[in-house]
């Protein structure tokens, strides 16, 4: 009777600690449940819509614009679905996302610890990224060597794409409702906005924080692995496409592939910054992580090289040095502030920023108050932002098809800089008040 009471208690205990660990959650983001149901019909169907309607007829065709209804009609057919359920770009797809996978296991890499988490728990993570991305392309050299420099294994991308993209999309709801089935297993760490109980949005916002495998972790590999690598190959395919049509390659297409690969190819060697990101840190593994790193960045981002297949064009050499001068710039402005940050969070007292000025909340933390972030809280958003913008530009302006990331992005820094302040707000309190009191800027330095 005394053994059955004290299982009971224990249960009871156990239960309690788990709640105060992995709290309901009570606010919703994104418009709640509505958005997520918005979130993951869609998004997809506005990929697709990229995929299926801009072609080498326009971006998007004439006889779209001119009957919107007789145009779809006419694209509903027998081939469409061919193209959208493609059996062969499915298995190119997952063996991409399988050969990425393998590399993160074997290849060396420093074992770098992430931020403490609530749990009192510390994750460790390889930072092997950028030996991923050079060994991926170096293997892909090697292929064409072996078949004798064809480029018709590159070609593959181009002449399948639509069905590449309903792969990564579908991939993106699999893989998605794997890690939220898991998320219900005893002892899973939840992501503080991912536990509502409304199952359509937990499943879209991510409910575990750190969904693993052994020590595989899925987040973690998602964010920098498929999606920036993957955009770099479907680059360097479409430029290969561009050289069998024309048996060269403008000047417009080297910009942008080497505008893109640098970005990628920072980001990679810059990998223990994503540590601190708050999608590291604070959401949970969802399908808006999935959609957006399977799917989203490597085939949207995409838009400019494929768009420079289909409507080539060189640029003038001021065109090209104007351009090449707006990217330096978001990138000075963009890896300096970020760079700053981090060394900061990482040691304050370091050589390279114990220069720097700060505030000191209640809670122990330090917000920096001077040199970039005290220009504006986000002056990294206005970097990365003018990246963008100089990515678009060599497509010209036949089309706003090219520039519909530039357009997205600020859309999407907007939104998140709100999201972070309204979060900050609640963190840090008066703090933050006094704070925004200080650095008035929200990304633009005295604009907005």
């Amino acid at each position: 009777m005394a053994t059955t009471e004290a299982k009971k208690q224990e249960g009871s205990s156990s239960a309690t600690s788990n709640q105060e660990l992995n709290p309901r959650t009570t606010q919703y983001e994104f418009l709640g449940p509505v958005g997520a149901f918005l979130f993951v019909t869609a998004l997809p169907l506005l990929v697709l819509f990229f995929a299926v309607c801009c072609n080498a007829t326009g971006y998007p065709s004439k006889s779209l614009m001119a009957d919107p209804q007789a145009y779809f009609s006419n694209l509903f057919t027998k081939e469409l679905l061919h193209q959208l359920f493609d059996p062969v770009a499915m298995l190119v797809y997952v063996g991409f996302v399988a050969f990425l996978a393998l590399l993160y296991n074997i290849l060396n890499g420093d074992m770098m610890p992430g931020t403490k988490l609530r749990n009192g728990q510390i994750l460790k993570y390889p930072l092997n990224g950028f030996s991923s991305f050079h060994n991926t392309i170096f293997f892909g050299i090697f292929v064409l060597v072996q078949t004798g420099l064809k480029m018709k294994p590159l070609l593959f991308v181009y002449d399948h794409w639509v069905g590449l993209v309903m792969a990564s999309i579908l991939f993106s709801y699999a893989i998605s409702l794997f890690v939220y089935i898991r998320s219900f297993k005893p002892g899973a760490l939840l992501a503080l906005g991912g536990n509502s109980g409304n199952a359509l949005y937990d499943y879209m916002i991510g409910r575990e924080l750190n969904p693993r495998i052994g020590s595989f972790d899925i987040k973690f590999f998602t964010e920098l692995r498929p999606g920036l690598i993957g955009w770099v190959v479907i680059n360097l395919c479409m430029a290969c496409k561009q050289y069998t049509d024309l048996g060269r390659i403008t000047n417009s297409m080297v910009l942008v592939l080497a505008f893109h690969t640098f970005y990628v190819a920072d980001a990679l060697w810059n990998e223990e910054a994503v540590l601190t990101t708050m999608d590291i840190t604070t959401d949970g593994f969802g399908f808006m992580l999935a959609f957006g790193l399977y799917t989203w960045v490597p085939m949207n981002y995409t838009l400019q090289a494929r768009y420079l297949v289909d409507f080539p064009r060189d640029m003038s050499y001021y065109e090209v040095a104007a351009v090449i001068a707006l990217n330096c710039l978001g990138y000075f402005i963009f890896r300096s502030a970020n760079s700053q940050k981090n060394a900061f969070r990482m040691n304050p007292d370091g050589d390279r920023v114990k220069h720097l000025k700060y505030l000191k909340t209640e809670r122990g933390t330090k917000l920096i108050i001077s040199s970039w972030w005290g220009m504006s809280r986000h002056i990294n958003y206005l970097g990365d932002w003018l990246m963008a913008l100089s990515w678009s530009l060599p497509c010209g302006f036949g089309s706003v098809i090219p520039y519909f990331y530039p357009i997205y992005f600020a859309v999407l820094l907007l939104h998140r800089e709100r999201r972070d302040d309204h979060q900050c707000r609640i963190k840090y309190g008066k703090d933050w008040d006094k704070y925004c009191s200080i650095v008035k800027s929200r990304i633009i330095p005295g604009i907005y």
